[in-house]
């Protein structure tokens, strides 16, 4: 079962698991942690309703800490498997395991806003984008090929 404290003393899995060092990793924690309590304030329910109880109460979940639910959003962002087989890795059910992609990924995304390491989704504001004029050499385009109709007809197709 994957879980931070296995990782830490596995740099070289650490990266192969998150695509990030651990010094990448703890530099994104603390807007990781902030993004976390500003979309789900620990004095509401994640339904939005006051809490009757101290928050912390009841079980103990598989993903209680912050560096464990970084580590299980960045992995599934990286490899993208199906939540059956992420949840194997990290001892959940797939219920459990959609409930936490979907509650942590737009606090990941929240994160990467604050720290201003939101990938551009717009092809023409990447030359303009200050990543880029970092002056760094790593810059990569993300791109889906898509399947398109072509023409039956030969000649057309050449054009394609």
């Amino acid at each position: 079962m994957l879980n931070y404290n296995t990782l830490q003393d596995r740099p070289r899995d650490f990266l192969a698991a998150t695509g990030l060092t651990l010094v990448e990793f703890a530099q994104l924690l603390p807007a990781f942690q902030a993004a976390h309590d500003k979309r789900y304030p620990p004095d509401v329910t994640c339904e939005g309703k006051p809490r009757q109880r101290r928050a912390g109460g009841g079980a103990k979940g598989v993903l209680d800490s912050a560096e464990d639910q970084l580590l299980f959003i960045l992995a599934y962002e990286k490899t993208n498997p199906l939540q059956t087989m992420h949840g194997l890795q990290f001892g959940l059910r797939q219920p459990q395991t959609h409930y936490w992609i979907h509650r942590l990924l737009p606090v990941l995304q929240d994160a990467l806003a604050d720290l201003g390491l939101r990938p551009e989704r717009e092809a023409h504001r990447v030359a303009t984008s200050p990543l880029a004029w970092e002056g760094t050499p790593d810059l990569a385009i993300d791109g889906t090929e898509r399947r398109r109709q072509r023409p039956t007809d030969p000649t057309l197709q050449q054009e394609h």
